[in-house]
């Protein structure tokens, strides 16, 4: 923990408003204790809001694939426990993806500083403070996004547990009232998170651009099409974010910190992902690209030799976030940036969410926009019907694309309700109450309030 504060400050330099950076090299992140002691100055206050950085390395080292890939089409896997129970729709409340402990640890520790921020700041009109606050109430709303997104409804909690006087056995809240604090969460963060931080600081912390990519990704996620739009637009307009070359496409994931990235959750050599494990290791990672995924492809598409070798018959590994050609064999975890948000993804978000409003005119620019860096021709609305069908359909296959791998696959077809139409002759998926994952047993036992998703009780 103390390490990712010496990291953050090193790596991006923020200056304080009262102290120098020294002095938070002294500290070490809030978790789960009372914090009403710890919060005394500006530099306690971002130490707090580092810890949250750090719940959220912890979430998504491994996660942000499982959540978001493993139950999809795109991959498929030779290894047992949750990858295979996963592909397979074999899900149990004893799957390690079905812990939601890393999220709400995230949230437990935006709480404190939700709270706790505002004392160290009393009287003063601050823009740290508000910064704060807004990266705070940011990175809340992701770990209950993800929430939702996965489990449904689940329990809200928006206070630090500070006392025996409080409820410690939680019930769940519908998850449209979790969508609604996500909302509120992520329009707080817009208005009050900074343009930018300078230099890497805009990649791997959460400023206004990264607050409104996150809002984009919530509303369409509840069909709220127009305001897609208007959030959409406000990252498209913005400065920081551009499209990178074909030929520095890998270097989005591989070096990271690119034009194109909104956010990245920040690691090195101390604080370690899975990527590796994930989509890499040796000749044996946990997935490779599916056959129907690999078949999916255009031809000309440039992004195909990029994503794994295409001169293999079956591919061993998937080597999109460490170059192509990538032929480590080593276990060591991975250093890798995993990029949550970038540019390319709310585009295409823009694109379908104008699609949806019968605005063809709109949405084929932004789709040829990425069509065109992949080496593919421009589509019209009659070729993009007579391809796929219909245009929304033509966007969500060049998300499954541009976007393979990324953690995006399984929520487009739950929140577009293709689902099970795609999952069914894949692994049975038929039930809607399927979708969503169980509630680990140590959840249900630590708690007598909470109830296990219907399917799976």
């Amino acid at each position: 923990m103390k390490k990712l504060a010496i990291r953050i400050i090193g790596c991006m330099g923020i200056v304080m408003l009262c102290s120098c950076a020294d002095s938070i090299l002294d500290k070490d992140p809030i978790s789960s204790f009372s914090a009403g002691g710890f919060y005394k100055t500006a530099s306690d206050a971002q130490v707090g809001v580092y810890g949250i950085y750090s719940g959220v390395q912890s979430a998504f080292r491994l996660n942000f694939a499982y959540w978001g890939e493993g139950r999809a089409d795109a991959v498929q896997t030779n290894h047992a426990g949750d990858p295979f129970a996963l592909q397979q729709n074999l899900l149990t409340p004893i799957i390690t993806s079905a812990r939601w402990d890393n999220l709400y640890v995230i949230i437990s520790r935006a709480n404190y500083a939700i709270k706790y921020v505002p004392t160290v700041f009393e009287g003063e009109d601050s823009a740290l403070r508000n910064q704060l606050l807004g990266q705070s109430r940011a990175l809340r709303a992701l770990a209950y996004f993800y929430l939702v997104r996965v489990w449904g409804d689940v329990p809200l909690v928006l206070e630090p547990y500070e006392s025996i006087d409080q409820e410690l056995f939680v019930s769940k809240a519908a998850s449209e009232a979790v969508l609604d604090q996500i909302e509120e969460d992520l329009l707080f963060a817009s208005a009050n998170c900074a343009a930018s931080y300078g230099g890497e600081r805009n990649r791997v912390l959460i400023t206004r651009g990264a607050a409104d990519a996150l809002l984009t990704q919530v509303y369409m996620w509840r069909k709220k099409y127009t305001e897609a739009i208007a959030s959409a637009d406000r990252v498209l307009d913005n400065s920081l974010y551009s499209l990178v070359a074909m030929s520095a496409w890998n270097d989005i994931f591989a070096a990271g910190l690119s034009s194109e990235s909104i956010f990245e959750v920040g690691y090195n050599e101390v604080q370690t992902n899975s990527l590796r494990v994930l989509y890499a290791l040796g000749s044996d990672p946990d997935y490779v690209p599916s056959e129907a995924f690999r078949n999916s492809f255009e031809d000309g598409d440039l992004r195909r030799a990029s994503i794994w070798d295409t001169t293999q018959a079956q591919p061993r590994k998937i080597w999109k976030f460490f170059g192509e050609g990538f032929n480590d064999e080593s276990a060591d975890p991975s250093s890798n940036n995993i990029v949550l948000l970038r540019l390319a993804d709310i585009m295409l978000l823009k694109a379908e969410a104008h699609a949806n409003l019968n605005q063809a005119d709109l949405a084929l620019p932004l789709l040829n926009s990425i069509r065109r860096r992949a080496g593919l021709t421009e589509l019209d609305l009659a070729t993009a019907n007579s391809l796929y069908g219909d245009l929304v359909a033509t966007v969500l296959h060049e998300r499954s694309i541009e976007l393979c791998f990324e953690g995006h696959r399984w929520f487009d077809l739950v929140r577009t309700g293709r689902a099970i139409a795609t999952m069914q002759p894949i692994n049975g998926l038929s039930d809607a109450r399927n979708i969503f994952w169980p509630i680990h047993e140590d959840a249900i036992n630590r708690n007598p309030n909470l109830e296990q998703n219907d399917f799976y009780k």
